[in-house]
């Protein structure tokens, strides 16, 4: 008896259709190369549809379509087929309702040229997008954490040096825990 098929319907917003299909159609092409699944986009209405017969690749391509709906690139998002990858998105809707609050808001995350996102990226090895009304990050099990609750802390009114000072630590942690050093 042959597999049944799988799939999920998702939603995603207009302009961001265009980057999930790719030029010549050329994304939509590779992702469904690299899982073996189908994906069908309505254009018009951003419904989405992916069929497949493994669920955890499946899982995995819907996680990978939900980041480029949350403003990541394709490549980038890609990285949710990996095992250990994953998504993460905060609402800023949780932080507050107001527009404008929440214009300040993601100005805090992304930092004066990007300075506060970049360090961020580059003290977890995680990934963030500022799209829309959500902040989304990815990367691996063990450091996702630590980069969602750096953003968080911002979020929340913490000083920029002082989420730093706290990465820091969170970080040499890690690096200790891997090196396995005792009474940390």
């Amino acid at each position: 008896m042959p597999e049944p098929e799988l799939s999920y319907d998702l939603k995603i917003t207009k302009d961001r259709i265009a980057v999930l299909i790719g030029p010549k159609g050329q994304t939509k092409v590779e992702l469904e190369k690299e899982t073996s699944c189908r994906i069908q986009v309505d254009s018009e209405e951003g419904d989405v549809t992916i069929t497949g017969k493994d669920a955890v690749i499946l899982f995995a391509l819907r996680e990978v379509i939900k980041a480029i709906s949350r403003g990541f690139n394709p490549d980038l998002a890609k990285q949710l087929l990996k095992q250990d990858a994953v998504l993460e998105v905060i609402s800023l809707n949780d932080y507050s309702k107001q527009k404008n609050q929440q214009q300040r808001l993601k100005g805090r995350v992304i930092g004066l040229e990007g300075k506060s996102r970049n360090t961020i990226e580059s003290l977890t090895g995680c990934y963030i997008s500022v799209y829309g009304k959500t902040i989304s990050l990815i990367g691996s099990m063990d450091t996702i954490g630590t980069a969602k609750r750096a953003v968080e802390m911002l979020l929340a009114g913490s000083q920029h040096a002082a989420v730093y000072k706290w990465l820091e630590r969170q970080r040499k942690n890690m690096r200790k825990a891997e090196l396995g050093v005792e009474g940390f």
